[in-house]
């Protein structure tokens, strides 16, 4: 009766570690992200941070599992990347900057040829954000598609718009390091 017990026992806790979401400044980060015809799984997630205040929650998502941002950046296999937003002090002008700032580092302010497609970007986070809100950024493998709470805000094509995007997080001069860090499951 004591092994049929500690069997059952063992089974439960098995299936709730395999089952268990991972938790990142209270925000439930689901394993799975379905998107485009693409399952993804998540690689990582991490936070935000500026001046000790908690900004939001970025997951990266992967068709396999990396420690290395510059294979995310390079490759063009589908991805995404997830924002939950986890603060009301960001407001849709600060993350238009924040997006400005990122190209910037991300193609070392070689932003140019890129400018039209970064405009188009950043007019899917003209309308008003607050805490609570999710964006969902995926590329598919040919173009960027952008979501905020489930809606689709539209598409940029190009796997070079693709590359310096993803640099902005994972990149060598990333947003935030330990988001960086979080996000590659270091």
């Amino acid at each position: 009766m004591k092994k049929q017990i500690l069997a059952l026992l063992l089974v439960v806790i098995a299936t709730f570690s395999m089952n268990a979401q991972k938790t990142v400044s209270g925000v439930k980060v689901d394993d799975k992200l379905s998107l485009e015809g693409k399952d993804l799984t998540l690689n990582g997630a991490g936070i935000r941070e500026k001046f000790w205040m908690d900004l939001y929650v970025g997951s990266l998502y992967t068709t396999k599992k990396t420690t290395n941002g510059q294979d995310v950046v390079d490759s063009k296999d589908a991805a995404a990347i997830k924002l939950n937003i986890v603060s009301g002090m960001i407001t849709s002008e600060k993350m238009i900057s924040a997006i400005n700032e990122g190209f910037d580092n991300s193609t070392n302010k070689n932003t140019a040829s890129l400018k039209t497609k970064i405009d188009k970007f950043k007019g899917f986070f003209k309308d008003k954000i607050v805490k609570g809100d999710v964006f969902i950024i995926m590329y598919d493998g040919t173009e960027v598609s952008v979501y905020k709470n489930g809606a689709k805000k539209g598409s940029i094509d190009g796997y070079d718009f693709k590359k310096a995007l993803f640099g902005i997080w994972l990149g060598k001069k990333p947003a935030d390091d330990d988001l960086k860090d979080g996000m590659l499951g270091k």
